[in-house]
């Protein structure tokens, strides 16, 4: 009988500056962007949720989720470079697996608002998975990507990581579309590039908040249609309910 030894590379020591946790670090992490959605989460998902980290703005909690473990959610800010902080703080605490649970716009016209997304993969088009060595796209974690299909009954399919929210580019979103993304966000390439170099688990689930206009090769994209706060609330929390599904799958 043959036996697979996965090698791990040595995570780098770090001392946080950044976080400065005031309560237990769980090794299963939910990352949204947005603070105030890390707080719902918490509240919805926790049994008496303490707050981890409120150093930079950057709100965390902790406590028992309703499968008995304790999970944590840390808000991770807009973007790769405070994710990449964020998220290598957190490895350097104790954590181990990671789902970021974002909202993303549509750049395949079949997505509706509130379409639920795994990004299996994301294309690297952030200069922060660019300079951790990202090439083209990488890859999330096979069996929670996989999960977190089952969980939210949703597709898994590719997304574009990219630095602008709002990008007048001529055709760069058609672009994207071109290499196969069905739509684009901001911080799950260097999440799942920090997974691959540190050796953890990483997911992304997403939900479809913006509808694009790609436009052809010669247009730049255009935002058509967004949901209001209170949908933008109730679809957070229900990416919440479908990733700590996954993690406990």
């Amino acid at each position: 009988m043959s036996h697979i030894v996965r090698v791990v590379p040595r995570t780098p020591e770090r001392t946080p500056v950044h976080l400065k946790p005031a309560a237990p670090l769980a090794e299963r992490v939910l990352l949204p962007g947005d603070p105030h959605r890390a707080l719902q989460v918490a509240q919805h998902l926790l049994e008496r949720p303490r707050m981890l980290n409120h150093h930079r703005g950057l709100w965390g909690y902790t406590g028992q989720a309703s499968d008995g473990l304790p999970l944590s959610v840390q808000a991770t800010g807009m973007g790769g470079p405070t994710t990449a902080i964020v998220v290598e703080e957190l490895i350097a605490l104790g954590a181990r697996s990671f789902v970021r649970i974002g909202t993303c716009g549509a750049l395949d016209p079949s997505l509706a608002l509130g379409d639920l997304i795994v990004a299996r993969e994301a294309l690297a088009a952030d200069g922060t998975s660019a300079a951790l060595g990202a090439v083209d796209r990488v890859r999330g974690d096979e069996g929670l990507s996989d999960s977190l299909a089952r969980a939210a009954g949703a597709p898994a399919a590719t997304v574009a990581s990219a630095d602008l929210f709002y990008d007048d580019r001529a055709g760069v979103a058609a672009g994207w579309r071109a290499r196969g993304a069905i739509a684009v966000e901001m911080e799950a390439a260097t999440l799942l590039r920090l997974a691959e170099l540190r050796g953890v688990r990483a997911g992304c689930l997403l939900a479809v908040t913006d509808l694009l206009d790609p436009g052809s090769h010669e247009r730049a994209a255009r935002h058509m249609e967004r949901l209001d706060r209170e949908k933008i609330e109730a679809v957070g929390l229900r990416l919440g309910e479908a990733a700590l599904a996954a993690l406990a799958d």
